[in-house]
């Protein structure tokens, strides 16, 4: 189960080329309570970040003219980052035009500039609680995954026995006789 704490610890990313725009979201965030907050001016280094540090939500200007790596750039790289995943991206734009864009292109939810405080929160709260469920679904699948392998081996390994001993089957030899057959 995910708890406030665990939606607070999350990894966040901020990813913007003005750094005036990072204090911001940074001290807005930690005025909310969010802990473990990264941030970089460089949309170049976004995905290596990504990459290495396996942000939980990565905030991103969709606009950065200073630099030649655009918002969608990054989301495009992302996406082989993320592949078959949720694209953790929450597209930043003060151009109400970009928002279908960016949702297309792979984020999963926007904020607009300038940014409204509740709205800002909720968003955030919002995208790390589905990001945060999904991991552990995947984790719990996983697992579930494994045991099924486990059973199934387990299954073949007394039917093998089963077979050796024309069908005369108990299951303390079975798998007594499995571990020296293995």
């Amino acid at each position: 189960m995910i708890s406030p704490t665990d939606i607070l610890h999350a990894k966040i990313l901020i990813v913007d080329d003005r750094v005036a725009n990072i204090s911001l979201l940074d001290a807005m965030l930690r005025d909310a309570g969010y802990v473990s907050i990264s941030s970089t001016t460089d949309s170049n280094k976004a995905c290596d970040l990504h990459s290495k540090h396996r942000y939980d939500l990565i905030l991103l200007d969709l606009e950065m003219p200073r630099l030649n790596f655009s918002g969608f750039q990054v989301m495009e790289r992302l996406k082989e980052i993320e592949a078959g995943g949720l694209l953790p991206v929450i597209a930043i734009t003060a151009h109400p035009e970009y928002k279908l864009k960016a949702l297309q292109a792979g984020a999963r939810d926007f904020i607009s500039k300038p940014f409204d405080l509740p709205e800002l929160l909720a968003r955030i709260h919002n995208m790390l609680e589905a990001r945060m469920f999904l991991l552990e679904m995947q984790g719990y699948i996983k697992s579930l995954e494994e045991k099924i392998r486990e059973t199934a081996a387990g299954r073949n390994l007394m039917l093998r026995h089963h077979d050796e001993t024309d069908g005369t089957c108990d299951v303390r030899s079975a798998i007594e006789g499995g571990s020296s057959h293995a």
